[in-house]
């Protein structure tokens, strides 16, 4: 599938979860956030049927995230289900990695293929303090169940505010290379104002080349992360969603003043 600008689109990341286990300090506000009713949210069988959908429209790659995803009750239950799609090629799974040392070896058995996972910073204190209350070790029992899993490459995702030499980044990398993980450098966002850039190391935010749709747990198809355009699937059934927003993707991000990190997916 195409949009208008002839990108080919194959890439669904899937929002399941708006709830999270940590308050990073650059996607949740310190107050706390008004979290969706449960009845809101998609069960298992309505974002199997989304992305089955999307295969038939093209999809091959498919991303799971939240908030943190593996928080979801039974999240095992629904990614085996998605793992059973056939003509997905590259299952995967985005985390903080808190609790990954529980899941990972039952997520490679569902299918999955690879992880990233987030890390800001090597110091424990620090990290306590951007995630507000997390334990950088439980991160490292996360990365290391997620190699003897097979979940690899293993890519870290490192938030920065202007440049990967920055001390925490540094840092970061260093632990990477030792560590054979592969970083990724992502500039701190700004949904309402549209402050996004290229994720170094990866492909995020280069709109020109954007092959990607997102579901939110909620149900709406998007577009665009850096854009309020949505079109929900339990009012206008998946195909048509799906096309809705293939058919307006924008050519390049603008604003979004109608969600936030927690609840898109990044």
């Amino acid at each position: 599938m195409f949009d208008k600008y002839k990108r080919e689109i194959n890439y669904l990341r899937i929002s399941v979860t708006d709830r999270c286990n940590l308050r990073c300090v650059y996607c949740m506000p310190q107050e706390g956030v008004e979290l969706l009713d449960h009845k809101d949210i998609l069960t298992f069988d309505e974002i199997v049927e989304v992305t089955k959908a999307a295969v038939r429209k093209g999809v091959d790659k498919v991303r799971i995230t939240g908030g943190e995803p593996l928080v979801r009750k039974a999240i095992v239950e629904l990614v085996t289900m998605i793992g059973k799609i056939e003509g997905i090629k590259d299952l995967s799974i985005t985390t903080n990695a808190i609790i990954l040392s529980s899941f990972a070896k039952d997520l490679a058995k569902a299918g999955v293929n690879r992880v990233n996972i987030s890390l800001d910073t090597m110091n424990p204190e620090k990290y306590k303090q951007i995630t507000r209350g997390g334990d950088i070790q439980k991160v490292f029992e996360g990365i290391e169940a997620a190699k003897k899993a097979g979940l690899k490459p293993i890519k870290i995702n490192c938030v920065i505010k202007e440049s990967k030499y920055e001390p925490d980044a540094k840092a970061v990398s260093i632990f990477c290379k030792e560590n054979d993980l592969h970083i990724r450098y992502i500039t701190e966002m700004n949904l309402e104002k549209g402050e996004f850039s290229v994720v170094q190391g990866g492909s995020g935010g280069d709109c020109e080349s954007c092959n990607r749709i997102r579901l939110t747990a909620n149900g709406n198809i998007k577009p665009c992360l850096f854009s309020d355009i949505a079109f929900n699937v339990r009012e206008l059934g998946a195909e048509r969603a799906i096309d809705l927003a293939i058919g307006n993707k924008p050519q390049s991000g603008h604003e979004n003043h109608t969600g936030k990190f927690y609840n898109i997916g990044g």
